[in-house]
């Protein structure tokens, strides 16, 4: 089972134009700064966090309890003019966790009512669990665009490939996010290596590019992040193939 907290933004779009519009920029120094202090206090705990559209993110949360939850929503608003709400599920994928998750929260209210501040609903916890995250990188991108195309360019095409990666993992009940640079991250429990053969060879048909990926399981979202890299790591050096596996749980391994 993997553990899903869906992290809302109370009643933020009336707060950015209340009593008047927000200046954009000092909206988004908000936001980044709110994403980057929800991510370390989610990695504290052994979790990760996700942004989505920045009002709204996705956090990764396997031992994480509800207590811990509570302590991280009164720093957030001893922080910051605004306060967040979670819901929390679940599931044996992540695409169904976040839906569980998502939808427990909105029977509360909606994300604009003034009356839904601070809730944390809880659908599911995950007393046991394994999360499966896979590191997804393009090959050969600083020579071909990084090094050759206008930046521009560069940004459209590693655009073009998380929506396609958006697709093709969603039907395989996965998420995936982008990173940076040329880096996606999948919330991927349940998929096997031959899974991601399929989505590398659509992904390569789409667009021309070709992927690495980096797969790690372990109990939490920050250990299985860094197993991760390090399986990625390998085959940039040339250790492993396209496809690497790194897990701290046996039985789970055995299944990939």
């Amino acid at each position: 089972m993997i553990q899903i907290t869906i992290i809302q933004i109370d009643n933020y779009a009336p707060w950015t134009v209340t009593p008047m519009p927000r200046g954009e920029a000092n909206l988004q120094i908000l936001q980044a700064s709110l994403y980057a202090e929800l991510q370390r206090m989610f990695s504290d705990r052994k979790g990760i966090v996700f942004y989505t559209r920045f009002d709204n993110l996705i956090a990764v949360t396997n031992g994480i309890g509800v207590e811990e939850h509570k302590e991280i929503q009164e720093a957030i608003s001893s922080r910051f003019p605004v306060t967040v709400s979670f819901g929390i599920a679940c599931a044996e994928n992540a695409m169904l966790a976040q839906e569980l998750a998502s939808r427990a929260l909105q029977r509360l209210g909606s994300s604009r009512d003034p009356r839904r501040k601070e809730v944390i609903a809880v659908h599911s916890l995950a007393e046991d669990g394994y999360v499966q995250i896979a590191h997804l990188d393009i090959n050969g991108i600083t020579g071909t665009y990084t090094d050759k195309k206008p930046i521009y360019e560069n940004y459209v095409l590693v655009n073009k490939v998380l929506n396609g990666l958006i697709d093709a993992l969603a039907e395989k009940n996965s998420l995936v996010f982008f990173i940076g640079g040329d880096n996606y991250m999948s919330v991927c429990n349940g998929m096997k290596k031959e899974d991601f053969d399929d989505v590398i060879e659509h992904i390569e048909e789409l667009y021309g590019v070709e992927l690495k990926v980096g797969i790690g399981i372990a109990k939490n979202a920050d250990r299985a992040s860094r197993l991760s890299s390090f399986a990625l790591e390998r085959i940039r050096e040339g250790i492993a193939d396209k496809i690497e596996v790194l897990s701290d749980i046996e039985e789970v391994l055995t299944k990939i």
